[in-house]
């Protein structure tokens, strides 16, 4: 306790406000992803699936609720990083992890994931989930305190630095790999290609929602932001990146189990944006070396969560934990249903 409390001494106010509005984004966004995920089975069950390229779940109220319920968690979320560091604010969205897979800590999140969703983790499945957590954990306790910036010209120039732009180039090269390359082929079959492009747009977007962020908190403080061009370039990079992850997610979520969708999309999401931050903001160069030491090993938990769970994903809980060849085959429930047995893919009764 003595160490808790030393703890909170030592964050500043704007870090805990960050801390509070982080905690609260992962309940709604959390929730939310249950909600839309059950939306786009009815949805699919009467019209063209998200994850083939249909938009029919824009008809459907309960994927409207559960959007509502995650725009909720992103304002709460954008408002943190306008008080605290990425590395602080960013892992934070793996505790959201326990209410989406809900087969561990809490009795009624078990109850609400297998009665709405029907779907489960195995032993490993639920190890990978606490080591991301674990993980997400020890980067939290040792981010840094907020960069003190009083202008939104001061973020667009850390944004133009060199090393910022080659990161920024090679996401763009990434992502439009992924694209036209292996979405085409590979999307329907292969977890990582949808969470892939997700996850390095979403590095992109974060720190233009800091910037952004940022330009709002200095303009309610009384210097307005919004008389400078840049403010609006970094909102039009939100709007873009935001609309590319939003389409990209829906079809991941409509093709695979959310309970490993979630943790391998916040795992790769979590990494990429603090690896964007410590390029952009320079997170590293105000902490000592013990600091990053721990954070890097924070990393690593969170990886093998990752590992754990993507290496496991085809087991079914029994006798030998044994992997079943048919799982690897990508089909569709009539009764707009999941096997239990799978805890990646939809599979026909």
């Amino acid at each position: 306790m003595a160490a808790v409390r030393e703890w909170g001494e030592g964050m500043s106010s704007d870090n805990m406000k960050g801390l509070v509005l982080a905690l609260s984004s992962s309940l709604f966004i959390g929730a939310s992803f249950i909600v839309k995920k059950k939306g786009l089975k009815k949805a699919g069950a009467s019209g063209t699936r998200a994850g083939i390229g249909g938009y029919s779940y824009l008809l459907e109220p309960l994927w409207w609720a559960g959007m509502i319920t995650m725009v909720l968690g992103e304002i709460a979320n954008f408002a943190a990083y306008a008080f605290a560091p990425a590395i602080l604010v960013t892992p934070l969205g793996a505790l959201s992890i326990i209410i989406r897979q809900g087969n561990f800590l809490l009795k009624f999140s078990a109850a609400l994931a297998h009665i709405i969703l029907r779907e489960r983790l195995h032993t490993f499945g639920i190890l990978g989930c606490v080591l991301c957590v674990v993980g997400s954990t020890t980067i939290v306790l040792h981010a840094p305190q907020e960069r003190q910036i009083e202008s939104v010209t001061e973020v667009w120039g850390l944004a133009t630095e060199p090393g910022f732009l080659l990161y920024a180039f090679l996401v763009l090269t990434a992502v439009f790999i992924l694209i036209f390359r292996f979405v085409p082929q590979y999307g329907q079959t292969h977890i990582m290609v949808y969470i892939g492009v997700c996850s390095l747009v979403g590095s992109i977007s974060v720190m233009s929602v800091k910037a952004l962020g940022i330009a709002l908190k200095l303009t309610f403080s009384g210097m307005n932001q919004l008389l400078y061009p840049q403010t609006w370039a970094f909102t039009l990079v939100v709007i873009a990146c935001v609309l590319t992850q939003m389409n990209y997610l829906n079809k991941a979520l409509d093709t695979f189990n959310a309970a490993v969708v979630s943790p391998i999309y916040y795992v790769m999401f979590t990494s990429l944006t603090i690896l964007a931050s410590v390029i952009m903001f320079k997170d590293w160069d105000r902490q000592s070396p013990t600091q990053i030491i721990t954070e890097i090993c924070g990393f690593v938990t969170i990886l093998s969560g990752t590992f754990l769970l993507h290496k496991t994903k085809d087991m079914v809980e029994g006798p030998g934990l044994s992997t079943s060849s048919s799982m690897r085959s990508l089909r569709h429930e009539e009764e707009d249903g999941f096997d239990e047995g799978s805890p990646l893919k939809r599979q026909d009764t």
